[in-house]
């Protein structure tokens, strides 16, 4: 899988990660609160609405994924995109805890992401009497080779097929998204820069030339 000539996606997404909070009696919290009243949550997002700032502490308030599936959602995320000589891994660029955050975001990829995985561990163990995760590399390739070429794939592989067409469309939006991603694709921006004129070679190509005010002028080498 080349990916980075298949995978070069540019979407608007955000890495985030939330954790929940529990075990604080009512009264425990509101006391904690007239101790230590908490900065509004909208002045730690400027820019945001009220609305999108509701949203985005609603997605931060829990952990959707479990230790395991965040595991396995890791090896597949550098399978897609490995370390290599240009940029660091998926993993590098902290592409599950965008998936965490992103399936919080659409709830329509929960039960597509979670069944999948459940999917994918149900295949290794009655292969190898392994979850993915604890499979080995060569094995875990051989069941990824299986379902990463939908034309390819056998009718039975389906479910496979579609959990990991998500799985890698979640994990190159990650990566590309983000700075590590940016930098690989050589996205500059916005940046200054100086025109110096048309070159020489296009000029005679064409029969042109500057007059001699336009270099006064205009053009500066």
């Amino acid at each position: 899988m080349d990916r980075r000539k298949s995978l070069k996606v540019m979407v608007l997404g955000t890495v985030s990660s939330g954790l929940m909070l529990e075990a604080c009696k009512t009264e425990d919290k509101k006391a904690i609160l007239k101790k230590a009243p908490a900065k509004p949550t909208a002045a730690k997002h400027p820019g945001l609405m009220k609305e999108e700032v509701k949203q985005l502490d609603e997605v931060n308030s829990y952990t959707y994924f479990t230790p395991h599936e965040m595991q396995t959602i890791t090896i597949l995320a550098d399978i897609i995109i490995p370390k290599d000589n240009v940029s660091g891994s998926a993993s590098d660029a902290k592409v599950p805890d965008f998936i965490e955050f992103i399936v919080k975001d659409q709830p329509d990829n929960k039960v597509p992401m979670r069944g999948g995985l459940r999917w994918l561990d149900m295949q290794c163990l009655n292969r190898y009497q392994n979850s993915f995760a604890e499979c080995n590399s060569k094995q875990q390739m051989e069941i990824i080779d299986e379902i990463a070429w939908p034309k390819k794939a056998k009718p039975e592989m389906k479910q496979g097929v579609s959990f990991f067409n998500l799985m890698r469309n979640l994990t190159a939006t990650g990566f590309y998204t983000s700075e590590i991603g940016v930098t690989d694709v050589g996205y500059k921006g916005n940046t200054p820069n100086s025109w110096n004129g048309v070159p020489d070679d296009v000029l005679k190509q064409y029969g042109l030339a500057y007059t001699p005010k336009e270099l006064k002028e205009c053009i500066s080498f």
